[in-house]
């Protein structure tokens, strides 16, 4: 018995042993994916807010996006930001999960609960893409994504709404290969998974006139509750702590 605990202290100092620390816990856990050009700055308020409820947040920054921007190539496509979220989730070894996807990050948990629907409790797309097999952001936008092209320069998608010479936190420029590329799904148990939309509609204006109200009519078409907040596109800035209490009241549902 000495021997095999002198053995085991060896395995340990050397890196050959790693015992595993699960993170199933009693509180609610909540990742949050952000969308185009974001980073996790930009929930770093609604972090704070439920984390004084009683709650973990885990807010991964996508490739090329937030403090990753100097990882920003060409190449980041779709794929890359599902597996940063999925890895992130694996590695902290969470479960139980409540995963938000905001605007493009729709694109992402879609592929993260594909990916991993034994860890996913609850899906909540805010005001989110929800896109089908074989599907990009480009396709959903239709008409409207001539626009994103536009704004496209080598290879990037560029805020023109970010001054020159501002200092982060700010929007950086989108891989445009993660818009352009199409998503595969293929694991039917993610179907099985809650989920619910939350459609964020300005004050005087109609949910039918959003930009997302057709993201939302698909997700009704799936029989998912929809949830309607008065918040502009943005709602973790324009509406944190009502977006908050939205997102308690899901993920305890």
């Amino acid at each position: 018995m000495k021997n095999c605990l002198t053995l085991l202290l060896l395995l340990i100092s050397l890196g050959a042993y790693q015992p595993s620390f699960s993170q199933t816990s009693a509180k609610p856990v909540y990742v949050i994916v952000h969308g185009a050009w974001g980073g996790s700055w930009a929930f770093k308020k609604v972090d704070s807010l439920l984390r004084e409820q009683g709650c973990i947040v885990y807010r991964p920054s996508l490739t090329g996006q937030g403090e990753r921007v100097h990882l920003a190539t060409t190449d980041v496509g779709l794929m890359t930001h599902i597996k940063d979220v999925v890895n992130m989730i694996l590695f902290e070894d969470l479960h139980d999960v409540i995963l938000v996807g905001h605007s493009y990050g729709g694109m992402v948990v879609t592929g993260v609960a594909d990916s991993l629907p034994g860890r996913i409790k609850k899906l909540i797309y805010l005001d989110a893409m929800v896109p089908e097999n074989g599907e990009s952001v480009l396709s959903i936008q239709g008409p409207r994504a001539d626009r994103l092209k536009q704004m496209t320069v080598n290879g990037f998608v560029v805020p023109s709404w970010v001054p020159a010479g501002k200092l982060p936190p700010k929007d950086v420029p989108h891989p445009f290969k993660t818009l352009s590329d199409t998503i595969t799904l293929t694991n039917a148990l993610r179907l099985k998974i809650p989920t619910t939309y939350i459609l964020t509609v300005e004050k005087g204006k109609e949910a039918k006139d959003d930009d997302f109200a057709s993201q939302a009519e698909r997700a009704k078409q799936k029989h998912w509750p929809v949830l309607q907040l008065e918040a502009d596109h943005n709602p973790q800035w324009s509406a944190p702590e009502a977006l908050v209490s939205i997102l308690k009241k899901v993920g305890s549902k």
